[in-house]
């Protein structure tokens, strides 16, 4: 007995176990993706303007799913499609039972049944509408119901429904036949997408718009007659106009898209790009475009950063060119040779080394260094400039001694750092034309670079004297995601921003090398830092600007890399910046970070620290232990009486003899810079008596010591003759020139000789008429 009851009881419980199995199944076993579809990928400006998207795989144009519904849509939809859908789980019997007795009576499928639960299993199956298929539906809405709660379901609804040819889902609709989000939608527009997909093959913008209309205003009446919209809403909805044809979606930011798509293919992208800045970069592009494109220059890209945040602001990748000219290459990306944009990191890191001083003279005269021979771009020299003046002035040659002072792999590792990712080659490669352009990088991490830099002096100013343990971050268009620049620090990452402060200052008075009367056309009302950069072979034109709120950059050439004549930075990059810059609406320049600087005594002249000759003047340098020498150039020397001719104690008599003060340059460098300066005055001549004293009055301009030279012949099949230079501190002074202790000739002020010696070593020897002497050996090949 007692094992039949307990077999009864086993029995019953299998049973009730498995009604529980089927019920589970039955109200949750869905499958876990009703809607196994591709999405386009679309991106939106942080104003929450369209930017771009792209069509699905399928080729239709659907949104990623949005998790709500506008108020005035989710109304219009439940009273035109599902009155009852707060009430029935799945189906509604009543208007199944009208719907029957209607087709019955009329013969034909003149009345469906179907609520939006059932619609949206409809959409997901996509099946071939049979009665089997119409209990599936049935059961599968009845299902739905039981795990997704009604706002989730008319949310499957809006995102799926088909609204005409291959535009999918309400948020498609509502850009693609209105032009704004279905938050801002009207009423009106809000009840012609509610009607449309109930017959989108038949009614659509632009197709039996009077049928269209009907519906519309059918549903609208309905929706006043609920109460839902009062009378002067009702009137003045049904007075709203059906669009005529699809609003177009805006393809002008390929480039953008393009590059976001690379990782968020198929989702909805919020970027930190701002809408009215974009619009209005596109046109400056635009209009700059049609301008060069006259020369044979047809691509253009610009990125516009928030120092603050590290956002994109604006990004153009390319003009608006043609398919010939590369129209699709983002050139914001592209790597490419970084022409002179690197000259002001290398003044940041000297200055942060100690190795510099802003107004230090450094050497601008013709220079071989091994069998590299920089050339200014003018192929002029200032013999001796300031640092600060060089990179104004953005001269070859000053750069390309500093960064043989600097160090290649130093240099190279600053700029590794401040993420230049594409200079990844050894330094050897590069060599010191590294600081002229012999690498690449792109226009992104450059300007991104400049960002860096100049959040670098805001935080610290803003920070009580603090930096950010993660000063240096990539720049993002995800407008949700915060930078992250760390904990709070007193260490510098790279470079302090005393020295970062006055690099920008240094850049502030950039001028182009050489005179043009156009030139003040460029000029800004805003103050900004901003460098230019021109590759070899004019094949790429650069403008990088920064203020205390947006970094610029600016790219102008061909994509194919071909180079055209008289294409500069400066002329054809610089004016797209300032253009730019213009439109912006925030532009102060950096506070002065006070407590990484100190004010010192230099030499006025030279810029050096000075030393107890020189006439000075206080300038602000960075905190840090500078390594550079007392001004070497400001000298004691004694005159005769008359102040006319130079001597010394050991040649003239005590009592007729006066000490001065003498600012003296090295020979080669006097012979360039007196030519700039009418202040430069050379030291008198030695008196007579004096001759013998030993001092270096002269040197030789070219060629450096031990050069190796292979004679080279014209077109006639003659030999060209190699150019010996020499300065000398008066250039009225008469030279004697000897090869091998061969007289050749003599000279006065143009000191210079062609000369062809034959093959083998020659020793170079010139005299002057107070018989000092200066050597040089050369090698004929």
């Amino acid at each position: 007995m007692k094992k039949k009851i307990t077999l009864y009881i086993l029995k019953h419980k299998i049973k009730i176990g498995l009604g529980l199995i089927l019920c589970f199944w039955y109200g949750f076993f869905l499958p876990s993706t009703l809607f196994n579809k591709d999405y386009s990928t679309v991106i939106f400006s942080k104003n929450h303007s369209l930017l771009g998207a792209t069509i699905a795989n399928d080729e239709q144009w659907r949104f990623p799913p949005s998790d709500s519904i506008p108020f005035k849509f989710k109304n219009c939809i439940v009273y035109y499609e599902d009155e009852y859908f707060k009430y029935h789980l799945g189906f509604n019997p009543i208007a199944i039972g009208k719907a029957i007795m209607t087709n019955y009576k009329t013969g034909k499928n003149k009345r469906g049944a179907s609520t939006l639960t059932q619609q949206v299993i409809r959409l997901s199956r996509n099946k071939k509408r049979t009665y089997t298929e119409k209990f599936i539906e049935l059961i599968w809405a009845t299902r739905l119901e039981f795990s997704k709660s009604k706002e989730e379901i008319l949310n499957l609804y809006a995102n799926h429904a088909p609204y005409g040819g291959n535009v999918v889902g309400l948020e498609m609709a509502s850009w693609r036949y209105f032009g704004t989000s279905p938050q801002k939608l009207s009423w009106a527009e809000s009840a012609t997408l509610a009607v449309l997909p109930n017959a989108p093959g038949l009614i659509f913008p632009g197709k039996n718009k009077h049928l269209l209309k009907q519906k519309r205003d059918f549903l609208l009446k309905k929706l006043k007659d609920k109460g839902i919209i009062n009378t002067t809403t009702y009137e003045l909805s049904i007075q709203e106009k059906i669009p005529t044809k699809p609003v177009a979606i805006p393809q002008e930011n390929i480039h953008l898209i393009s590059h976001l798509k690379q990782h968020n293919k198929g989702k909805r992208i919020t970027t930190s790009i701002d809408a009215n800045i974009q619009q209005q970069v596109l046109k400056t592009v635009q209009k700059f475009h049609h301008q060069y494109r006259k020369n044979n220059i047809h691509n253009l890209a610009v990125l516009v950063l928030d120092v603050e945040t590290k956002k994109v602001v604006s990004y153009v990748g390319n003009s608006p060119t043609t398919i010939k000219n590369e129209k699709y290459v983002d050139m914001i990306q592209a790597q490419r040779s970084t022409g002179s944009t690197l000259k002001p990191v290398l003044y940041m890191g000297m200055l942060n080394s100690g190795e510099l001083l802003p107004n230090l003279l450094v050497p601008d005269v013709p220079t071989q260094i091994q069998e590299y021979n920089p050339q200014n771009f003018n192929f002029t020299y200032s013999g001796a400039i300031s640092a600060k003046k060089a990179l104004a002035k953005s001269l070859n040659i000053p750069a390309v001694r500093l960064l043989r002072t600097y160090g290649l792999h130093h240099f190279k590792n600053d700029l590794n750092y401040l993420g230049l990712k594409g200079v990844n080659k050894p330094v050897d490669y590069y060599g010191l034309t590294l600081i002229l352009g012999g690498a690449e990088s792109s226009l992104w991490d450059i300007t991104n670079m400049y960002a860096n830099l100049a959040g670098t002096v805001n935080h610290y100013n803003s920070n009580n004297g603090n930096y950010f343990s993660k000063e240096h971050q990539p720049a993002s268009f995800y407008q949700k995601t915060k930078t992250d620049f760390g904990k709070k620090s007193i260490y510098k990452n790279i470079f302090d921003a005393g020295s970062i402060y006055l690099g920008f200052d240094a850049i502030t008075e950039l001028t182009r090398p050489e005179d043009d009367k156009e030139w003040k056309h460029y000029n800004s009302s805003h103050k900004i830092s901003w460098k230019t950069g021109t590759s070899f072979g004019n094949k790429d034109a650069w403008s990088i600007g920064v203020t205390q709120k947006y970094a610029i950059g600016v790219w102008v050439g061909n994509a194919d890399g071909e180079g055209i004549a008289n294409m500069t930075g400066v002329n054809y990059a610089a004016p797209v910046m300032f253009n730019i810059l213009e439109s912006l609406p925030q532009n102060n320049w950096f506070k002065k970070p006070m407590d990484e600087l100190q004010e010192i005594e230099v030499c006025s002249i030279s810029g050096h620290k000075a030393n107890p000759l020189c006439p000075t003047v206080k300038e602000f340098v960075p905190l840090n232990t500078n390594t550079t020498l007392p001004c070497p150039y400001h000298q004691k020397i004694y005159v005769d009486q008359h102040q006319k001719y130079r001597v010394f104690k050991n040649c003239a008599d005590g009592n007729n003899i006066t000490p001065i003060t003498w600012f003296v340059l090295p020979a080669n460098q006097a012979w360039y810079y007196k030519k700039l300066n009418a202040n430069y005055t050379d030291l008198p001549p030695i008196d007579k008596n004096c001759l013998n004293a030993n001092n270096s009055v002269m040197d030789f301009i070219s060629p450096n010591e031990n050069t190796s030279f292979i004679l080279t012949k014209d077109f006639d099949e003659k030999t060209n003759p190699i150019v010996i230079k020499v300065s000398h501190q008066r250039s009225d002074e008469q030279l004697f020139w000897y090869v091998d202790d061969t007289y050749l000739k003599s000279t006065t002020y143009n000191h210079e000789i062609a000369i062809i010696p034959s093959l083998g070593q020659h020793q170079i020897i010139v005299i002057d008429q107070n018989g000092n002497q200066i050597k040089r050996n050369i090698n004929i090949e």
